[in-house]
């Protein structure tokens, strides 16, 4: 009966998938995923929304309990651990991107995380096994995904990681507590009545939710199936299933296990080098190439000598804000980030700052911007490209065109400059001592006895009067 049904496929894959089946690409780009991951959620930590979802859930409490990410004391029942640490991660809109469209990491890390430090002493989980799960969970988001056309396009109607992330979650969990191949099926089954969350949150502090419920949905899922919760046995085969989220929803059997081939083998993630939409990237690029042609080095950009900017993007309607007020929608605006580029020649954390939305001079350029969508950009982030040209007052046109940005799957951050966003990201929340132990840790992650190790390297130690009295 199982391999009759697309389902009972899916549950397959996720039970019998083994250690023996990750491959070098893949376990290399999923320790890549990783590390990004942890020092996105780490950073996230000094959010508001982070803490005010930190705030709700101390009232829960539990006999076993996993660490809060950056925290030194506090610790939370390890659904509400995966919850608040989910949202740190997409906090600021830094995490990882696949393609088709979704955030993989942020639904599926903190619930394995939270699992290997709430299980019994005698039960330990290895690097191996933080790696599978891992990957399954991020396998079965990539599967889902690709049984709709819709779902390749930069998203209208829901945010893809709270519908798929939360059936990888589902699957990872499943997969790291060692559910026969039935349990599996039902954790799916049970995800997806958990699943969805709409578009129009989005550029405002509950979109990080959206990573924080679907970590924590998942493994309530799979604790449910494994305490023998049943749901419907096709919920993946049927249209009023997991074919309620698309219109052309056309779901395939899974190859089989003994020639099985990973999407992460074969697609890439791409990987922020500032926190904002993926969109964001494309435009800063092509910006800071027209900069160069109007100002050397770090001189300020000449404000006055600038008449219009056209910029050429793809018809995305959440991401065009031409005056955003805040910093979730300036993370969202094709606008702001082509003028912050423009204006500063670099992008970073600061640039979402009141400080910096709020500038005179960056108000000034907005103004000044114009909006135009070419059909033959599409939204979409294999395919969309951004043109940007400046017209002097002079009458000289400046225009550059980025069709992959640095970070991009076809254009990968180097594992040196990876690691360099991981440690600025992670240092303004932890140790420089517990910042080397995670690098060192994830990189050699496949030899690891007990990945709950990462835990404790991610928990915030108080610095003794001591040791502040020996740094000062």
């Amino acid at each position: 009966m199982f391999a009759k049904t697309v389902t009972g496929s899916m549950a397959g894959m996720v039970h019998g998938l083994t250690i023996g089946h990750l491959t070098e690409s893949v376990v290399q780009r999923s320790k890549r995923m990783i590390l990004d991951t942890l020092g996105v959620g780490l950073l996230g930590t000094g959010t508001e929304v982070f803490q005010k979802v930190l705030q709700y859930s101390k009232i829960y409490s539990s006999d076993r309990s996993s660490t809060v990410w950056g925290q030194s004391n506090l610790r939370l029942p390890p659904l509400y651990a995966s919850f608040t640490n989910g949202v740190a991660i997409h906090s600021m809109d830094f995490d990882d991107t696949w393609h088709p469209a979704t955030h993989p990491s942020g639904a599926v890390l903190p619930t394995l995380i939270s699992i290997a430090e709430a299980m019994p002493p005698k039960q330990k989980y290895s690097g191996l096994d933080l790696l599978l799960a891992f990957n399954v969970g991020i396998e079965v988001q990539g599967r889902l995904m690709r049984f709709s056309n819709e779902a390749s396009d930069i998203p209208k109607r829901f945010h893809p990681p709270a519908v798929v992330g939360t059936l990888g979650s589902a699957a990872a969990a499943a997969k790291f507590m060692g559910l026969h191949q039935s349990g599996c099926r039902e954790a799916l089954a049970i995800a997806a009545s958990y699943s969805g969350a709409p578009m129009a949150n989005a550029a405002t502090q509950t979109k990080p939710l959206h990573i924080g419920n679907a970590a924590k949905n998942g493994l309530e899922a799979a604790c449910l199936a494994y305490l023998g919760l049943e749901g419907n046995k096709q919920i993946l085969d049927l249209e009023s299933g997991f074919g309620a989220f698309y219109a052309d929803y056309a779901p395939q059997m899974l190859p089989s296990l003994n020639s099985y081939t990973w999407l992460l083998g074969e697609q890439d993630v791409a990987i922020k080098r500032f926190p904002a939409h993926l969109g964001m990237h494309w435009v800063a690029d092509a910006a800071f190439s027209v900069r160069k042609h109007i100002v050397e080095n770090d001189e300020l950009l000449p404000i006055d000598s600038i008449q219009k900017i056209v910029l050429k993007v793809p018809d995305a309607k959440y991401v065009n804000r031409p005056f955003p007020n805040s910093e979730h929608e300036a993370r969202h605006s094709f606008q702001f980030n082509a003028c912050s580029a423009l204006l500063d020649g670099h992008m970073s954390v600061q640039s979402f700052s009141d400080d910096n939305i709020h500038r005179p001079q960056l108000k000034q350029l907005l103004q000044k911007m114009q909006v135009e969508h070419p059909k033959d950009n599409k939204p979409n982030f294999e395919k969309l490209y951004c043109e940007i040209s400046v017209t002097l007052q002079n009458g000289v046109i400046i225009t550059e065109r980025c069709d992959t940005f640095y970070g991009h799957w076809r254009k990968p951050l180097s594992q040196e400059d990876l690691v360099k966003k991981f440690r600025s990201n992670a240092s303004t929340v932890l140790s420089r001592e517990a910042v080397d132990g995670i690098i060192e840790t994830v990189e050699k992650l496949e030899n690891v006895v007990d990945c709950s190790v990462l835990s404790s390297l991610l928990r915030l130690r108080e610095i003794s009067t001591a040791d502040q009295m020996v740094s000062l």
